[in-house]
This record gives C-alpha cells, sequence and structure tokens, in this order.
C-alpha cells in the first residue's frame, strides 16, 4: 500500500503515516463536529481503503465516542490534538486535515451537515485577513 501523508499532534508524542490514499474531504459542520473542534468546523479526509501506521506514541491516542451515536473522536491524552479515528474494526479511517504534516493533494469535496452550521459561520470569507498576530 502506497504512503501518502504524515502527521502528529501538537506536543510530538504521537507521530503516523497514512498508508493508501484519501476518498473525500469533508467539512462538517454539524454540532458534534464543531464541539470536537472548537470551530465553525472539522476537516476531515476519509478513506476506506488506507491504513494508519501508528510511529510513536500510540498509548497516548485516547478515543471517546458519545453513547448512542455513531460519533468517534480520537485525540491525544497529552496535547489534546485530534487525531485519526479508525472505525467499523478497520473498515473506515477518517483523519483530521490540520493533524497531518505533510501537503494535502486535494480541496474539500463539500461542506456537509451545512443546515446545522453556527450562526456565526456564515460570510466568513468576508472578515479581515491578517498575516500574522493581531496587533
Amino acid at each position: 500500500m502506497k504512503y501518502l501523508a504524515s502527521g502528529s499532534c501538537l506536543c510530538g508524542a504521537v507521530k503516523f503515516r497514512v498508508n493508501g490514499a484519501f476518498e473525500s474531504f469533508y467539512l462538517c459542520h454539524c454540532s458534534r463536529c464543531r464541539k470536537d473542534t472548537g470551530s465553525a468546523h472539522a476537516a476531515n479526509l476519509f478513506s476506506s481503503k488506507a491504513e494508519i501506521e501508528w510511529l510513536a506514541g500510540q498509548e497516548n491516542v485516547k478515543t471517546f465516542q458519545p453513547s448512542g451515536t455513531r460519533h468517534v473522536k480520537s485525540f491525544c491524552a497529552q496535547c489534546g490534538s485530534a487525531l485519526p479515528t479508525i472505525q467499523m474494526n478497520g473498515a473506515f479511517v477518517i483523519v483530521p486535515a490540520g493533524a497531518l504534516d505533510s501537503p494535502i493533494s486535494m480541496r474539500p469535496d463539500a461542506h456537509i451537515c451545512y443546515a446545522d452550521r453556527a450562526d456565526w459561520a456564515d460570510g466568513l470569507e468576508d472578515v479581515k485577513q491578517i498575516s500574522g498576530l493581531p496587533a
């Protein structure tokens, strides 16, 4: 299986490699993804063919699933960074785009659960852009 991308958590305790290709890239606006990220949406890459190879810190990968849901979040126990989630007994991989250290060769396919978006998320393309921290 062809190596595609590598990634890590914020503190560097967890490192991983993605072997295989992503099939889709979605920006999810559902309330659970907004809570997961603390932002307007989650940005996740999906694959039914890729595998995750944990290069370091697999023991720091924790997973949370709200009872009665299919929603799953994996994160670093040290720094809280979002990490890949392996679902359906390894048949499905979800990788947070921000966890990748490698460039992503694809653009998002769609905003999903858009009807559930935060009311402040509309018109973000019109918000002033600052290249660094605000003065």
